[in-house]
């Protein structure tokens, strides 16, 4: 006989009811709960990695921690203080990049538990109401009972799910307040992005609107920026461009109206813009071809374009890669030098060179072929725009000129010295100019100079090959080699500096003179050319007794004449402080720049850092397709000759002043504690105006500094309409990177003595 569905099976009613079995049934998931309730709940330990992802301005996202070792710190007070977080944050930031990805998986499933959660309360409830109904008319079976238990222990985990959920979330807050949780478990990008959206939020307390719009209209107050109205228009270089003070010159025959005369305060207008600026193009492409808006100079490729120079193409200006001497191409011409003299080895014995009167800078811009890297520098002269051009290129050039004053380099730190027709006269003067270059040349280095004088039999280039012979000799320069390049019709002489002071002392006339002894050659910074020889290091410790290693070996290792004897920048022994520097750029770059800051490296070429202790960040540059200029304050740490022993370049510069180069040149800038040192002895608004000058528009700054510093430089850049990228803070020390716009201001500033 069939049985009902929901009757006993010996026909006889039950003595345990519905109503009982759901009472106990109750009983039994309440104690489920409890126990599922305690046991899922997360304890608070420094081991869980609980971060909540967070997208800056610009999606930009940190990677890594930011370090606050002695490669960040400005002072030996603050270096002693922080001496032992360099291992830790080394350590917090490898586990960083580890827990990035788990943390935005984490954010992702509270999300969607939270979500479901929530829709499965409402079944709850409708199913609950169900249930109520049946057991009043005692018509629900025992596979109902059972679907209600399943249904309340799946509603019932959802429900911890949900607890758990908000439990990381209370979790996250209290690290973001808790900066001390930080040094214990480290910080993922997304977390570090979150907290320092604003520097006004400190050690992760959140800002109000209020104290960000009194700060943004205060800021917008406080600077009110203008455009330059100058002569010179887009192409304004204050220190170059000072009309007044070079009228008042007593004379030019020395090229005085061609170095530098700085205004007695830095301008605070913005340059403007040439009419239909573009984004450049970029690099390698860019050696060979530019927008021809960008830099709307047609005169040079009239005077020059038959020597392959540059040349108008339509919307671009294109550069055959020749010269007056090269009118073949670079690279031929480079490796005729190298095959009439061997022993220069480009890229391995040499690997720094000056290139004088440079002219478009395409001897410079084929040498990166070679593994060289070419300071190069010329005049702002009546071939215009050159070094402008070269810029815009993507390759590293000053404005500058062989005048009445030292060039604004170290001495004995070139490789080789190169001279083609760059119509500068070596002869005049007993030789003061000339004497110059043997200045910066490094013991045993070259000078290659290629011009008529060498090749050709005219009377004037007889006359100053004869002068040049006797003033070579009487140097003690060895002349190595004269040849002849039958490709391009030309010749060059190349030169050896002596490695000892036996020649000097021998000399039957003491003319060249040496030096005195108390004529510092390192000191370069507005001091007057003389025309004597400094005597050649022979003490085996001393910089220029020895030639560097061989590149790259060069890059990584400190130089020989670095004592431990010596205490280095940061505290440290001199070789150790190096080392130290070394690895700390390595793990900033490497951990936070390339990845954290949100950066299209393939569109940055020409960086500068404005304040460079031991070249640290451009070593750590060497396997990007960058170029990197190292700037040495005039008030910081003298260390530019220790990045020239590593391969690298740089200048010496007061960024109290103008910089010698033209605007919209740099791709990059990268400032570590400049901006806080510049502020005790000029205005923060003027080098803030210098460095909209030298980067071009959608180009990156990079600021390293204290707290309050980094406030001020993002508020002076948001009143110019600047990106910004991302702010972080802590312990008092920050970072900023923030992109310039192409905004420019409608009001207009009148620059009187830039005017004609």
């Amino acid at each position: 006989m069939a049985q009902g569905k929901y009757s006993r099976v010996d026909g006889k009613k039950s003595y345990c009811s519905t109503t009982t079995i759901v009472v106990v049934l109750g009983f039994c998931l309440v104690g489920v709960w409890m126990f599922m309730s305690s046991s899922a709940v997360p304890s608070q330990t420094s081991d869980l990695p609980v971060a909540k992802e967070s997208k800056p301005k610009d999606s930009a996202k940190v990677s890594s921690q930011f370090e606050d070792n002695s490669g960040d710190l400005a002072s030996d007070d603050t270096v002693k203080d922080s001496g032992n977080q360099e291992s830790t944050n080394s350590e917090e930031s490898n586990t960083n990049g580890n827990d990035d990805s788990s943390s935005n998986e984490e954010t992702s499933n509270s999300e969607e538990t939270s979500s479901n959660s929530e829709s499965n309360e409402n079944e709850k409830n409708n199913e609950s109401n169900e249930t109520e109904k049946n057991n009043e008319s005692n018509s629900e079976s025992n596979e109902t009972e059972k679907n209600n238990e399943s249904n309340s222990e799946s509603n019932e985990t959802e429900k911890n799910n949900e607890s758990n959920s908000e439990s990381n979330e209370t979790e996250t807050k209290e690290e973001k307040v808790n900066k001390d949780e930080d040094t214990k478990t480290g910080l993922s990008g997304a977390t570090e992005s979150e907290i320092l959206k604003e520097t006004t939020a400190q050690n992760g307390a959140f800002s109000t609107q209020a104290a960000e719009s009194a700060t943004e209209k205060k800021a917008q107050n406080i600077y009110n920026w203008k455009t330059c109205n100058t002569t010179a228009g887009a192409d304004y270089i204050p220190c170059l461009d000072n009309l007044e003070a070079i009228r008042h010159l007593h004379g030019r025959s020395h090229f005085e109206h061609r170095e530098r005369h700085c205004p007695d305060e830095s301008p605070t207008c913005l340059v403007p813009l040439p009419v239909g600026y573009k984004t450049p193009i970029k690099w390698p492409r860019s050696r060979e071809q530019i927008w021809y808006s960008n830099v709307p100079h047609t005169k040079l490729a009239a005077v020059k374009g038959h020597q392959n120079w540059v040349k108008v193409d339509g919307e671009y200006l294109s550069f055959p890669g020749g010269g007056t001497q090269f009118k073949n191409g670079a690279l031929h011409y480079i490796d005729f030098i190298q095959e009439s003299h061997p022993d220069i080895a480009w890229g391995k014995r040499t690997r720094v060179i000056l290139d004088v009167g440079c002219g478009v800078a395409s001897f410079g811009g084929y040498l990166f072929e070679r593994d060289v890297i070419a300071m190069s520098f010329a005049p702002k002269d009546e071939h215009e725009a050159q070094v402008q051009f070269a810029l815009e290129r993507g390759i590293p050039a000053i404005s500058a000129v062989m005048g009445t004053q030292r060039l604004p380099f170290p001495s004995k730190i070139f490789d080789v010295v190169h001279c083609a027709r760059c119509r500068v006269p070596w002869h005049m003067e007993g030789g003061k100019l000339l004497l110059e270059l043997n200045r910066m040349l490094r013991p045993g280095g070259y000078f290659v100079w290629s011009a008529t004088p060498v090749y050709q039999n005219k009377t004037e280039d007889v006359e100053i090959w004869e002068a040049m012979k006797k003033l070579t000799k009487a140097m003690c320069w060895e002349l190595v080699g004269i040849n002849n390049d039958k490709l391009n019709q030309v010749g060059a002489a190349i030169y050896r500096k002596p490695t000892n002071n036996e020649c000097y002392e021998n000399r039957q006339q003491n003319e060249p003179p040496l030096c005195e002894s108390k004529d510092d050659p390192d000191a370069v910074w507005k001091v007057q050319l003389e025309a004597c020889m400094h005597r050649v290091p022979v003490d085996e410790s001393a910089r220029g007794s020895k030639w560097p290693e061989t590149w790259p070996q060069r890059l990584e290792s400190p130089p020989y004449w670095l004592k431990t004897s010596e205490v280095g920048v940061y505290g440290k022994a001199a070789p150790e402080d190096f080392t130290s520097d070394y690895e700390h750029w390595k793990r900033v770059v490497s951990k936070s720049y390339l990845t954290g800051l949100g950066i299209d490296w393939s569109s940055v070429r020409n960086v500068m850092d404005m304040r460079s202790i031991y070249g640290g960040f451009a070593a750590a540059m060497r396997d990007l397709k960058v170029w990197v200029m190292n700037v040495a304050p005039l008030d910081s740490p003298d260390t530019l000759p220790i990045i020239y022993e590593r391969g690298l370049f740089g200048i010496y510069h007061d960024w109290c002043e103008s910089f010698s180069t033209y605007p919209r040149s740099y791709d990059l800038l990268h400032a570590d504690h400049l901006f806080s040192d510049v502020k005790k002895r000029c205005k923060l608004q003027g080098l803030m105006a210098e460095v909209d000058r030298i980067l071009r528009p959608k180009g990156k700054l990079i600021v390293r500094d204290n707290i309050e510093t980094i406030a001020e430089v993002e508020n002076m850049a948001k009143s110019m309409n600047w990106n910004i990228k991302l702010t972080y803070n802590k312990d008092k020390e920050g970072l900023l990177c923030v992109e310039k716009s192409f905004w420019r201001p409608t009001e207009v500033e009148t620059v009187t003595y830039a005017v004609e």
